[in-house]
Protein backbone atom coordinates (compact mmCIF):
# COMPACT_ATOMS: atom_id res chain seq x y z
CA UNK A 1 0.00 0.00 0.00
CA UNK A 2 1.09 3.34 -0.67
CA UNK A 3 0.25 5.04 2.39
CA UNK A 4 3.20 2.35 4.11
CA UNK A 5 5.93 3.17 1.51
CA UNK A 6 5.75 7.04 1.43
CA UNK A 7 7.13 9.54 5.06
CA UNK A 8 4.69 11.05 6.80
CA UNK A 9 2.44 12.94 6.62
CA UNK A 10 0.33 10.97 4.26
CA UNK A 11 -2.53 12.63 2.17
CA UNK A 12 -5.83 11.26 2.08
CA UNK A 13 -8.29 12.95 -0.06
CA UNK A 14 -11.97 11.69 1.04
CA UNK A 15 -15.50 12.07 -0.75
CA UNK A 16 -14.64 11.34 -4.38
CA UNK A 17 -17.16 11.01 -6.47
CA UNK A 18 -16.01 10.98 -9.83
CA UNK A 19 -13.20 9.22 -11.90
CA UNK A 20 -11.89 12.17 -13.37
CA UNK A 21 -11.77 13.85 -9.36
CA UNK A 22 -10.45 10.54 -8.54
CA UNK A 23 -7.43 10.79 -11.13
CA UNK A 24 -6.88 14.31 -10.67
CA UNK A 25 -6.18 14.11 -7.26
CA UNK A 26 -3.75 11.33 -7.41
CA UNK A 27 -1.87 13.11 -9.73
CA UNK A 28 -1.55 16.05 -7.17
CA UNK A 29 0.16 13.46 -5.15
CA UNK A 30 -2.79 12.21 -2.96
CA UNK A 31 -1.47 8.80 -1.46
CA UNK A 32 -4.90 7.88 -1.00
CA UNK A 33 -8.67 8.26 -1.75
CA UNK A 34 -12.01 8.06 -0.38
CA UNK A 35 -15.03 6.75 -1.40
CA UNK A 36 -18.16 7.13 0.50
CA UNK A 37 -20.37 4.53 0.44
CA UNK A 38 -22.61 5.89 3.62
CA UNK A 39 -26.63 6.79 1.95
CA UNK A 40 -26.92 10.13 4.17
CA UNK A 41 -23.82 11.68 3.08
CA UNK A 42 -23.82 13.94 0.17
CA UNK A 43 -20.60 12.49 -1.15
CA UNK A 44 -22.54 9.25 -1.55
CA UNK A 45 -21.87 7.27 -4.65
CA UNK A 46 -23.77 3.90 -5.43
CA UNK A 47 -21.38 0.80 -5.63
CA UNK A 48 -23.48 -0.61 -8.34
CA UNK A 49 -22.12 2.54 -10.48
CA UNK A 50 -18.98 3.37 -9.10
CA UNK A 51 -17.58 0.10 -8.67
CA UNK A 52 -16.62 -0.06 -12.35
CA UNK A 53 -14.63 3.17 -12.41
CA UNK A 54 -12.97 2.40 -8.98
CA UNK A 55 -11.38 -0.78 -10.00
CA UNK A 56 -9.82 0.89 -12.97
CA UNK A 57 -7.76 3.25 -10.13
CA UNK A 58 -5.48 0.74 -9.48
CA UNK A 59 -2.36 1.17 -8.72
CA UNK A 60 -2.78 5.39 -8.60
CA UNK A 61 -3.26 5.74 -5.35
CA UNK A 62 -4.44 3.24 -2.15
CA UNK A 63 -8.30 3.34 -2.30
CA UNK A 64 -10.41 3.61 0.48
CA UNK A 65 -14.15 2.53 1.30
CA UNK A 66 -15.95 4.88 3.72
CA UNK A 67 -19.11 3.10 5.60
CA UNK A 68 -21.32 4.00 8.43
CA UNK A 69 -23.46 1.26 10.38
CA UNK A 70 -23.08 -0.54 6.55
CA UNK A 71 -24.73 -4.10 6.69
CA UNK A 72 -22.35 -7.07 6.57
CA UNK A 73 -23.97 -7.69 3.13
CA UNK A 74 -22.40 -3.72 1.91
CA UNK A 75 -18.97 -4.35 3.40
CA UNK A 76 -19.29 -8.05 2.00
CA UNK A 77 -19.52 -6.55 -1.94
CA UNK A 78 -17.26 -3.98 -1.30
CA UNK A 79 -14.21 -5.78 -0.13
CA UNK A 80 -14.66 -8.78 -2.05
CA UNK A 81 -14.90 -6.27 -5.29
CA UNK A 82 -11.09 -6.46 -4.85
CA UNK A 83 -11.49 -2.48 -5.26
CA UNK A 84 -10.17 -1.34 -2.21
CA UNK A 85 -6.97 -1.74 -0.26
CA UNK A 86 -8.70 -0.31 3.01
CA UNK A 87 -12.26 -0.45 4.67
CA UNK A 88 -13.01 2.95 6.51
CA UNK A 89 -15.91 1.92 9.49
CA UNK A 90 -16.67 5.79 10.20
CA UNK A 91 -19.89 4.91 12.60
CA UNK A 92 -21.09 3.50 15.60
CA UNK A 93 -19.36 0.08 15.38
CA UNK A 94 -18.28 -1.66 17.97
CA UNK A 95 -14.95 -3.80 18.00
CA UNK A 96 -16.56 -7.10 17.96
CA UNK A 97 -18.19 -5.85 14.93
CA UNK A 98 -15.47 -4.37 12.61
CA UNK A 99 -13.90 -7.50 13.25
CA UNK A 100 -16.67 -9.71 12.65
CA UNK A 101 -17.18 -8.37 8.71
CA UNK A 102 -14.04 -10.48 7.82
CA UNK A 103 -11.72 -7.37 6.16
CA UNK A 104 -7.97 -7.88 6.90
CA UNK A 105 -7.51 -4.32 6.13
CA UNK A 106 -9.45 -1.93 8.33
CA UNK A 107 -9.47 1.83 10.03
CA UNK A 108 -11.77 2.89 12.35
CA UNK A 109 -12.67 6.41 12.74
CA UNK A 110 -13.60 8.26 16.04
CA UNK A 111 -15.14 11.82 16.63
CA UNK A 112 -12.72 12.92 19.21
CA UNK A 113 -15.15 14.84 21.71
CA UNK A 114 -13.79 14.22 24.33
CA UNK A 115 -10.71 12.76 26.22
CA UNK A 116 -13.08 9.22 27.13
CA UNK A 117 -13.61 8.72 23.38
CA UNK A 118 -10.56 9.11 22.22
CA UNK A 119 -9.67 6.42 24.73
CA UNK A 120 -12.27 4.49 23.67
CA UNK A 121 -10.36 4.04 20.42
CA UNK A 122 -7.97 1.91 21.84
CA UNK A 123 -10.25 -0.88 22.16
CA UNK A 124 -10.04 -0.71 18.32
CA UNK A 125 -7.81 -3.56 17.00
CA UNK A 126 -6.61 -1.69 13.80
CA UNK A 127 -3.12 -0.23 13.65
CA UNK A 128 -4.60 3.12 12.01
CA UNK A 129 -7.02 5.50 13.47
CA UNK A 130 -8.66 8.17 12.01
CA UNK A 131 -9.70 11.30 14.35
CA UNK A 132 -12.73 13.04 13.51
CA UNK A 133 -13.66 16.32 14.79
CA UNK A 134 -17.14 15.81 16.77
CA UNK A 135 -20.19 16.99 15.43
CA UNK A 136 -24.14 16.91 16.09
CA UNK A 137 -24.31 17.19 12.25
CA UNK A 138 -23.36 13.70 11.24
CA UNK A 139 -21.06 11.65 10.79
CA UNK A 140 -17.54 13.04 9.17
CA UNK A 141 -17.94 15.72 6.31
CA UNK A 142 -19.41 18.20 8.43
CA UNK A 143 -16.45 21.06 7.98
CA UNK A 144 -15.53 21.26 11.63
CA UNK A 145 -12.03 21.50 12.73
CA UNK A 146 -11.02 19.03 15.20
CA UNK A 147 -9.36 20.03 19.05
CA UNK A 148 -6.16 19.88 17.82
CA UNK A 149 -5.00 19.96 21.01
CA UNK A 150 -6.88 17.71 22.56
CA UNK A 151 -5.77 14.94 19.85
CA UNK A 152 -2.12 16.47 20.07
CA UNK A 153 -1.74 15.54 23.60
CA UNK A 154 -3.67 11.92 23.22
CA UNK A 155 -1.71 11.11 20.57
CA UNK A 156 1.56 11.90 22.37
CA UNK A 157 1.07 9.63 24.97
CA UNK A 158 -0.51 6.75 22.88
CA UNK A 159 1.77 5.84 20.22
CA UNK A 160 0.44 2.62 19.69
CA UNK A 161 -1.61 3.78 16.66
CA UNK A 162 -1.03 5.45 13.34
CA UNK A 163 -3.54 8.33 13.50
CA UNK A 164 -5.29 9.97 10.70
CA UNK A 165 -6.04 13.53 11.58
CA UNK A 166 -9.46 14.73 10.01
CA UNK A 167 -11.93 18.07 10.77
CA UNK A 168 -12.03 20.90 9.09
CA UNK A 169 -8.59 21.04 7.47
CA UNK A 170 -7.86 23.14 4.35
CA UNK A 171 -4.78 24.32 2.28
CA UNK A 172 -4.72 27.01 4.56
CA UNK A 173 -4.44 25.49 8.48
CA UNK A 174 -3.23 21.84 7.34
CA UNK A 175 0.62 22.59 7.58
CA UNK A 176 0.07 24.16 10.95
CA UNK A 177 -2.22 20.81 11.97
CA UNK A 178 0.50 19.07 11.07
CA UNK A 179 2.94 20.54 12.77
CA UNK A 180 0.89 20.46 16.17
CA UNK A 181 -0.49 16.99 15.70
CA UNK A 182 2.02 15.01 14.36
CA UNK A 183 -0.15 12.75 12.65
CA UNK A 184 0.65 9.87 10.54
CA UNK A 185 -1.96 11.45 7.44
CA UNK A 186 -4.07 13.79 7.05
CA UNK A 187 -8.20 13.44 5.76
CA UNK A 188 -9.66 16.11 4.00
CA UNK A 189 -12.61 16.52 1.64
CA UNK A 190 -15.03 19.82 2.01
CA UNK A 191 -11.82 21.84 2.36
CA UNK A 192 -10.66 20.83 -1.00
CA UNK A 193 -13.75 21.24 -2.67
CA UNK A 194 -16.02 23.96 -5.17
CA UNK A 195 -19.28 22.60 -3.93
CA UNK A 196 -19.94 18.93 -2.03
CA UNK A 197 -18.55 16.41 -4.12
CA UNK A 198 -16.74 18.26 -6.87
CA UNK A 199 -13.10 18.30 -5.63
CA UNK A 200 -11.32 21.75 -6.73
CA UNK A 201 -8.11 20.91 -8.10
CA UNK A 202 -6.31 24.11 -7.09
CA UNK A 203 -7.60 23.23 -3.77
CA UNK A 204 -5.97 19.81 -3.96
CA UNK A 205 -2.77 20.93 -5.24
CA UNK A 206 -2.25 23.87 -2.79
CA UNK A 207 -3.36 21.53 -0.08
CA UNK A 208 -0.57 18.37 -1.32
CA UNK A 209 1.68 20.52 -1.22
CA UNK A 210 1.57 22.55 2.30
CA UNK A 211 0.56 18.77 3.85
CA UNK A 212 4.24 17.67 2.38
CA UNK A 213 5.90 20.57 3.37
CA UNK A 214 7.34 18.39 6.36
CA UNK A 215 8.29 15.34 4.40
Amino acid sequence: MRLFDVPAPRVKICGITSETDALMCAEAGADALGFNFYSGSKRYIDPSVSLGWIAKLEGAADRVAVVVNATPELVNLLWKSECFEMIQFHGDETPLQCESFGVSRWMKAVRARDAATLSHSLQFSAPQVLLDAWSPAGYGGTGEVADWGLIRDFIANSRSRQYVLAGGLTPLNVARAIAEVQPWAVDVAGGVESRPGVKDASLVKAFVSEAKKST
